[in-house]
């Protein structure tokens, strides 16, 4: 019974053997299997062997890259400095031929300029003819232009008489020795002189004044969108004041359909004010709601 039971078990009985065949086969394969210290010894020599490896092909590559830029490095260097000198050539023939512009254009500006002063001077000669030397013994006369005769006011009939007397006495008399002929010549001429600063002034006092006058933007505003805005501009316009100009208007959208009145006018600043002016456009209380001045200019 126990036979035929264990005949039904899967039970491999002969494991041992293919566990010896399979140590054997790899031992043939790897060698014999050495003791735990020979492996030992076996790994440090092939970290050893794999090491001097390592270094051998570093060495190596080293060698040939020191090769490589020692045959390649000489030949590089001399083809950039050619190059390198080739277009310092071309940059410095380029500012030869940029120097050589701006000499042409500075001999043109020099001539322009030299052009330029004949012409300005022949055209405006010098007003100051040029000054001579004079020697302590010979007195030399510039070729000046003869003075202008200044003809002076009228006199009062009589400093001609005075004057015609005055050279009487001096035929009779020729020396004075009160001089009463010099206090009556200032007397006469402190007279003239009275006579021509009345006559400016007089003539000053006449001449117009500056007008100061204002440029004036008003913004008159109407009650509501039913205001009639031309019946507002005409009632506005019929303001009229001395000094007082109406300009250009324009209507000017508020909001909600309410439009403003924009309008320019011109006054003298003497005789208009703005006060006066707004208390004239709110006097049209059924058109007008307020005025404000919207810009304000010296003209």
């Amino acid at each position: 019974m126990a036979a035929d039971f264990l005949m039904h078990e899967k039970i491999w009985f002969d494991k041992f053997k293919y566990d010896d065949a399979e140590k054997r086969y790899y031992e043939q394969m790897n060698g014999p299997v050495a003791s735990p210290s020979c492996q030992q010894e076996n790994g440090a020599s092939t970290i050893l062997r794999d090491i001097a490896r390592a270094r051998e092909n570093i060495q190596k590559s080293l060698a040939g890259s020191a090769s490589t830029t020692s045959s390649a490095g000489p030949g590089g260097d001399q083809n950039e400095l050619v190059t390198r000198i080739a277009n310092l050539e071309v940059e410095n023939q380029n500012l030869h031929s940029v120097v050589a512009d701006l000499q042409l254009a500075i001999c043109k500006l020099e001539t322009r300029l030299n052009t330029l002063e004949k012409s300005s001077i022949s055209h405006h000669p010098s007003a100051t003819p040029p000054t001579q030397h004079v020697t302590p013994m010979k007195k030399v006369e510039s070729p000046a232009a003869p003075p202008k005769k200044v003809e002076l006011p009228s006199a009062p009939p009589a400093k001609k008489i005075g004057a015609s007397e005055a050279d009487g006495e001096e035929d009779d008399d020729d020396i004075d020795l009160f001089g009463s002929g010099d206090e009556e010549e200032d007397q006469e001429a402190a007279k003239v002189r009275e006579e021509r600063l009345r006559q400016y002034a007089e003539k000053k006092s006449k001449k117009p004044g500056l007008i100061a006058k204002s440029s004036i933007l008003l913004d008159v505003k109407p009650w509501d969108d039913e205001t009639d805005m031309a019946k507002m501009e005409e009632c506005v316009r019929s303001i009229q004041m001395d000094g007082l100009v109406w300009g250009a208007s324009k209507l000017v959208p508020v909001g909600y359909g309410i439009k403003k009145l924009q309008i320019q006018c011109v006054v003298e600043d003497d005789k208009v004010g703005t006060d006066i002016l707004e208390e004239e456009i709110t006097k049209f209380e059924d058109y007008v709601q307020s005025v404000d001045i919207a810009a304000f200019n010296k003209i």
